[in-house]
């Protein structure tokens, strides 16, 4: 970053800074006068510019910085070299963070005069107001984000009088330009959605037409590298794209939103009280942290029912309202009852998902990763390696802002507790713009490993137990005023609730809680003698809190909820808890009550059933282990398994939420309200979780257990599908990627288990393979899934009914899971072109490995493969009567083959270069071939014969066309020119100049009397082919042209660029009509005969519906509907009438492609060449 000085001298002098170097700085916002008045950077440097209009706002600059006690400033007319592309580039890209960082921005209204008019005096400030509101700074596009950005915006007059700041002039500033007050505060922009920020941006202008979206990166905090030739849409398309992949790596990063799990805890715990954890703020310790730059780790340690959570839920509350608006606050609550936050990765996850909610430029660093692995990655077994990569490179970040991290329960972090303390020990100090507070119990393991920790202070709660018994107190005086007012109390009962709760509390929140929720269910003539029963300390009332349950008429029903509840992977519903208690559901109509009588271990919060406290889990196992689980915690593992597997079983089918669709996506999918998976959300997603419980030897052994491994085996065979879309239709295929690799070693050691070991090896394969596909889309279980499994996989034959009719695909593409990709049939490279021929029953394929293959458009069967050339084959293409196929290969030859035999019937030699493309001519009798040679040759397609070279080109010759009546050809070439040549004689007729780029594509039109022809230079030109004139030169792509195509009757022409767009222009006036958003670079593209499709290597384009009538605005892009079948732009679906059908793993996805009818013919990268079709 550059940045302005005046000396004492007053001499004016320009430095550069390295990021971590930059000193205080103003910076200025301002409107640009007239180019030629402005001071630029190439001014500064030779002493010039005082001279010019723009350097009084230099001036004026300096001054009030100065007199802010600024040394540096910054302006944009001359602290850039914008003959630079790469330094204005990086300085765009950097212009909002710039702003940000400012301590002071200066916005020059040049527009807005303080001068006195012909006006009263009490007029001069409406006067002022009138001019503000309609300066032109608030209508450029440029000076939103100098308004957002800056802590500090303050506003200057014509004559460089204060007019105000953002803050003072907050609700005139609002009026002007729509923008919340808390924006203009400085809440993170985070916090307002995508549609509302663009809002912002209103009817803004900006010189070019790309910096109107370009401006607005750093509104969204993404980056976008300008390109000026792409025009408007393409800059927005480009935008919205960033800010889509943002967003799906945010989604998919959450795990769960720690700001929903603190409002359970707070709810479940009966409300924060606000005066039982603000003694901590006056705490030595907390105050050492806060105020102590080295002092970056805050632990707070005590024994259970402490309050620890509620007080670092008070820690986050007090935060957050006492931090600056700029700075990040994250958090996480560990509860070991619930598998979703229990693990160190669910930490780490939810720390990042809050991070960058907050800073979204954060999640750059998790799409390095993310982009190419996607959700999975933070799911796999490499998981936490990858997350501490993610988490140590945000951590480092220069732009990461002042940050609080906080995580609560270390000692109920279940998995991988001690990796994510060496983690919190070594990150707590290493950047000081980072603070961390922590909580956890008295356990020796986690003290001796936070002690690796270089700057942290402790904060024990015995050792502040003074505080800690006074806040108890007023918590004690909140709850048991809440008991006298819902129970009418007396005065003197309510006295005696509160002595007994003060004598024996012990400093304990949760004990008051527990005895406090006993005595909400007593009736008042009985309170005194129940407080005599409730003895002090949390284990003795448990105890009799046991006892209390086994006293009762249902203690063993109570004595099933309460151990089934403790076994549970995550708190369940009240009606997941029905349908996995065998011994509820004959109660379930009680079940609330049932819930009541289990000694207030459990409570419930919004039909959830939760254990109180973790001490309250941890004393059933510890202590009560005899009472709860008398058979052992494993008996009812078994249990929970069983009635999992029958509920499973009875509930699941396909399509439960009746998607229809097959493409349906299931971030779009919304449970009905009858939802069919409401009971057994728990059991699909845990049932093999509590089969894994049981012992190998046992189930492999026992008679009895062998009926569990058969129940398992008939699960598998009937359901699996099911289970699958299940585990979809849950968000939960990842986790179900899990379980089927413990079952597989579950059932691997067991012996005697061929049968079960068999499938259930195959039914992991098929969840691992096809999980992105199940993950995504649940439908595309009985499409993709099915489709794409060899023929030998035994859930493929199981499941064989659920194949989709109308959708097939040809050839078989594997016989087993471990076959080569590569089969014989198959190309053993890359496939460079692909072809259909013109009757439809055959497709050619041209590979990197020197072959060409013929393909059955039926069966899918190779019934060629043509060999002969000795280097890869760049382009292939049949005659139009279809019984010859020609190659052109980097060899420098040409071969002719026979379309059925397979034949080589002529090789055509002559070239001295690479022959890139070949054309037959429409009355089959002649071969057209163009080379690097800078030649092109045309060849008897009979006796292959070199008819003619036509020589005149001085550069590649890239494409050849034949005129639809044979008698011209034109040839395209790097040299910028296209030539006419009369095919008989070879004569060039015409020499067409006028392009500035390379010309890569020519065509006819139907009538032979123009040629269209397409540049690098982003232009089609239309040529008279007799004259040779320019008739039209077609501008709006925003890149290379790499195709064009005239409609048979000849008014319209097709264009296909780099730019990813394809327009259709009115080829007698120029006009465009339509541009068509296709998101894929196109090579070939034509018109079928009745102009309604537009034919292009992934698909039919419906253009019928897209009349120059519509009354869209045709500067906008369209998203194309492509009719029959067809390929999305990305590869990744196949298509029909525009809707997902089929959704193709990605070592199937086409390098190329071609479409013919209700066929799709695909060549893949590996060699593999394979056809779909769907016919409906």
């Amino acid at each position: 970053m550059r940045l302005l000085k005046y000396g004492e001298d007053g001499r004016l002098t320009i430095t550069s800074f390295d990021d971590d170097a930059i000193p205080l700085y103003a910076i200025l916002s301002h409107t640009w006068g007239a180019d030629a008045e402005e001071v630029t950077f190439a001014d500064l440097r030779k002493g010039d510019g005082k001279d010019k209009l723009g350097y009084k706002k230099i001036r004026f600059c300096g001054q009030q910085a100065q007199q802010d006690s600024l040394q540096y400033f910054w302006v944009d007319t001359c602290c850039i070299d914008k003959s630079d592309k790469a330094e204005l580039s990086s300085a765009i890209q950097s212009m909002f963070r710039w702003y940000q960082n400012a301590t002071k921005c200066y916005v020059y209204l040049s527009d807005v005069s303080l001068k006195k008019r012909k006006l009263d005096d009490m007029l001069t400030q409406l006067s002022w107001e009138s001019a503000f509101r309609s300066s032109r700074w608030f209508t450029r596009g440029w000076t939103l984000q100098e308004l957002l950005a800056p802590s500090v915006v303050e506003f200057f007059s014509q004559e460089w009088e204060r007019l105000g700041d953002k803050m003072s002039l907050k609700s005139l500033i609002k009026k002007i330009t729509g923008i919340p007050c808390e924006a203009l505060d400085g809440a993170p922009l985070s916090r307002f959605s995508v549609h509302e920020r663009l809002r912002w941006k209103g009817d803004r202008q900006t010189k070019r037409e790309e910096d109107a979206w370009y401006s607005l990166s750093g509104i969204f905090d993404v980056e976008i590298a300008p390109a000026y030739s792409e025009r408007a849409p393409s800059a927005f398309k480009r935008l919205k794209d960033e800010i889509d992949k943002v967003e799906a790596c945010v989604r998919d990063i959450r795990h769960t939103d720690p700001r929903h799990d603190k409002k359970r805890i707070e709810d479940t715990k009966g409300g924060l009280l606000a005066d039982s954890y603000r003694w901590v703020l006056d705490n030595t310790a907390f105050k050492q942290w806060r105020q102590d730059q080295n002092s970056q780790l805050l632990w707070v340690k005590g024994d259970p029912g402490k309050g620890k959570t509620m007080l670092l839920c008070g820690l986050v509350n007090e935060l957050q309202s006492s931090m600056p608006q700029s700075a990040l606050l994250s958090y996480f609550f560990c509860q070991a009852t619930d598998a979703r936050i229990n693990s160190a990765t669910a930490v780490l996850r939810g720390l990042l998902h809050m991070l960058v909610t907050q800073q979204p430029s954060l999640a750059s660093h998790i799409r390095k990763k993310y982009d190419h692995a996607g959700k999975a990655m933070f799911e796999d077994a490499n998981a936490w390696v990858v997350l501490v990569e993610i988490f140590e490179a945000v951590l480092q970040d220069p732009s990461l802002r002042m940050t609080y991290l906080i995580v609560d329960a270390l000692d109920e972090c279940v998995t991988d507790l001690p990796k994510l303390l060496e983690f919190v020990a070594k990150q707590s100090s290493a950047s000081s713009r980072v603070k961390w507070i922590v909580s956890s119990r008295n356990w020796p393991e986690i003290e001796a490993q936070l002690e690796q920790a270089g700057h942290k202070v402790k904060l024990s709660l015995e050792l502040n137990a003074q505080s800690v018994a006074a806040a108890v107190d007023i918590f004690i005086q909140r709850k048991v005023d809440q008991l006298a007012q819902e129970k009418q109390y007396k005065a003197e009962l309510q006295d005696a609730v509160r002595q007994h709760l003060t004598t024996n509390a012990n400093g304990t929140f949760l004990w008051v809680a527990l005895v406090c929720q006993e005595l909400k269910r007593t009736a008042n003539r009985h309170v005194l003698k129940k407080l005599a029963v409730f003895p002090p300390g949390l284990d003795d009332l448990y105890k009799r809190m046991m006892q209390q349950m086994s006293e009762s008429d249902d203690a063993d029903t109570c004595r099933c909820v309460l151990a089934s509840t403790a076994v549970l992977y995550r708190p369940v519903t009240i009606r997941e808890l029905v349908e996995l208690v065998e011994q509820v559901k004959d109660v379930s109509s009680d079940v609330r009550e049932i819930i009541d009588l289990c000694g207030s271990f459990l409570t419930v919060r919004e039909d959830t059933v939760y254990f109180v406290h973790q001490s309250a889990k941890d004393f059933l196992f510890e202590k009560a282990c005899h009472k709860v689980f008398p058979n052992g915690a494993e008996d009812i593992h078994r249990a929970i398994f069983l009635t999992s597997l029958a509920y499973l079983s009875t509930t699941l089918h396909r399509d439960m939420y009746s998607l229809k669709a097959l493409g349906s996506a299931v971030e779009n999918v919304k449970p009905p309200h009858a939802d069919p998976l409401a009971a057994s959300r728990y059991s699909c997603v845990y049932w093999i979780d509590h089969l894994c419980e049981l012992k190998p030897e046992s189930l492999a052994s026992n008679v009895g257990e062998l009926r569990v491994l058969g129940a398992v085996h008939e699960f598998l065979r009937k359901k699996y599908l099911y289970w699958l879309e299940g585990l979809s239709l849950c968000k939960s295929v990842g986790k179900g990627v899990v379980s089927m690799e413990k079952l597989w070693l579950l059932v691997q050691e067991m012996c005697d288990q061929d049968r079960l070991t068999q499938l259930v090896q195959d039914a992991r394969r098929f969840i691992m393979y096809h999980k992105g596909a199940i993950e995504g889309y649940p439908l595309q279980t009985y499409i993709s899934a099915l489709l794409f499994s060899p023929i030998s996989s035994l859930i493929r034959q199981l499941f064989q009914h659920e194949e989709p009719e109308a959708i097939r695909i040809r050839p078989i593409l594997s016989d087993g899971w471990s076959a080569c990709l590569q089969t014989l049939e198959g190309h053993s490279s890359q496939v460079i072109s692909v072809a259909f021929s013109h009757d439809s029953t055959r497709l050619a394929s041209a590979s990197d490995d020197r072959t060409v293959k013929i393909w059955d458009a039926s069966s899918g069967a190779c019934v060629q493969t043509l060999e002969g050339h000795s280097s890869q084959v760049s382009s292939v293409a049949f005659s139009h009567d279809s019984t010859r196929l020609a190659s052109a290969s980097w060899d420098r030859t040409v071969k002719i083959w026979d379309a059925s035999s397979g034949v080589c019937l002529q090789t055509l030699e002559g070239h001295s270069g690479i022959v890139t493309s070949v054309a037959f001519s429409h009355d089959s009798t002649r071969l057209a071939s163009a080379s690097h040679d800078n030649t092109v040759k045309i060849w008897d397609a009979s006796s292959g014969a070199c008819v003619q070279t036509l020589e005149g080109h001085s550069h590649y010759v890239s494409s050849v066309a034949f005129s639809h009546d044979s008698t011209r050809l034109a040839s395209a070439s790097w040299d910028r020119t296209v030539k006419i040549w009369d095919a008989s004689s070879g004569a060039c007729v015409q020499t067409l100049e006028g392009h500035s780029g390379t010309v890569s594509s020519v065509a006819f039109s139907h009538d032979s009397t123009r040629l269209a022809s397409a540049s690098s230079d982003n232009t089609i030109k239309i040529w008279d082919a007799s004259s040779g004139a320019c008739v039209q030169t077609l501008e709006g792509h925003s890149s290379t042209v790499s195709s064009v195509a005239f409609s048979h009757d000849s008014t319209r022409l097709a264009s296909a660029s780099w730019d990813r767009t394809v327009k259709i222009w009115d080829a007698s006036s120029g006009a465009c009509l339509q541009t068509l958003d296709v998101g894929k670079v196109f090579f070939s593209l034509s018109f079928d005969p009745n102009g309604f499709r537009l034919i292009t290597g992934i698909g039919s384009i419906d253009i019928q519906s897209l009349e120059t009538s519509s009354k869209t605005d045709l500067a906008e892009p369209m998203r194309p509907l492509y009719a029959g079948t067809s390929f999305s732009s990305d590869g990744i679906w196949i298509q029909h009438a525009g809707n997902n059908m089929l959704w193709v793993p990605s070592e199937y996805r086409p390098s190329h492609s071609s479409v013919s009818g209700t066929m799709v013919g695909v060549g893949v990268g590996s060699g593999r060449v394979w056809i779909c079709s769907i016919d409906l």
